[in-house]
C-alpha cells in the first residue's frame, strides 16, 4: 500500500460515516490556520498552505475534481496573502498585523467578484459533472473561500463575514459528500470565526503606529556636528 493510499485510509467512524486520514488531518491543519488567522500571525498561511496540500488527496480520494481545483487555488492565494502580510507596511502598536474594515468600493468589487464567479464556476461544474456532484453549492463554496481568503490578505474585518456565509452551504455539503470529519469541522469553524469577528472587530478601534522613517545619513551627521 502506497503513503497516499494509507493516508486516504478511514481513521475512524463518524455518525455512520467514515473519516479518512487527509481529510482528518487538512481540516485539522485549516482550524489551526483559522485560529492563527484570528490571532494575526504570519503562520496562518503556512498552515493554509499546508492544509490545502492534504486536502488535494482527501478530495481525489472522494472523486471531487471542483475540491481539487478549489484546494489548488488555495495553495496559490495562501502563497500570495503570505506575500501580502511579509510586506505590510501598516502596523498596530504592538507590531502586529493593523486590521481594517473594507471601504464601499472594496465591499462592492469583493460582491461582484464573488458572484460573477460563482456563476462562472457553477455554470463549469454543472456543464463537467465529473468536476462536482453538488455544483451550485460546491462552485459557492469554491468561490467564497477564495473571496475570504482574498479579503484575509489584505486585512480587511469583512473576511469573517465571507467565511460566516461559506459556512452556512459549506456543512450540509460536507456531509452530503461523505466528508463528515469536514463538516464538523466547519461548524468548529463557526465559533471560531465569531470570536475572530469580534477579535478583529475591537483591533480596528487601536491606533495605527505608521513604521519609522530613518533619518537621512547627512543630517544625522549635521547634528552630531
Amino acid at each position: 500500500m502506497s503513503l497516499l493510499d494509507s493516508l486516504n485510509s478511514p481513521a475512524f467512524t463518524a455518525f455512520g460515516q467514515q473519516v479518512i486520514w487527509t481529510d482528518m488531518i487538512g481540516n485539522t491543519l485549516g482550524l489551526i490556520a483559522l485560529a492563527l488567522g484570528w490571532r494575526r500571525s504570519l503562520l496562518t498561511w503556512p498552515a493554509q498552505l499546508l492544509s490545502g496540500v492534504i486536502l488535494v488527496a482527501a478530495y481525489a480520494s472522494a472523486q471531487l475534481s471542483g475540491g481539487v481545483g478549489k484546494q489548488l487555488l488555495v495553495i496559490v492565494v495562501a502563497l500570495w496573502g503570505w506575500r501580502q502580510w511579509q510586506r505590510g507596511k501598516r502596523q498596530a502598536q504592538d507590531g502586529s498585523l493593523a486590521v481594517r474594515f473594507a471601504s464601499w468600493r472594496e465591499r462592492g468589487v469583493l460582491a461582484a467578484g464573488t458572484a460573477v464567479g460563482t456563476g462562472i464556476v457553477g455554470w463549469l461544474f454543472a456543464s463537467v459533472p465529473e468536476l462536482s456532484w453538488n455544483p451550485w453549492p460546491d462552485a459557492y463554496i469554491f468561490v467564497g473561500t477564495l473571496a475570504a481568503m482574498v479579503a484575509q490578505a489584505r486585512g480587511l474585518v469583512e473576511f469573517w463575514f465571507a467565511w460566516l456565509l461559506v459556512d452556512v452551504v459549506g456543512v450540509p455539503l460536507a456531509f452530503s459528500s461523505g466528508l463528515a470529519f469536514s463538516g464538523l469541522v466547519y461548524v468548529v469553524y463557526l465559533g471560531l470565526v465569531l470570536w475572530g469577528l469580534r477579535s478583529w472587530w475591537l483591533r480596528t478601534r487601536v491606533p495605527v503606529a505608521p513604521l519609522p522613517e530613518r533619518a537621512p545619513a547627512a543630517a544625522s551627521e549635521g547634528a552630531s556636528v
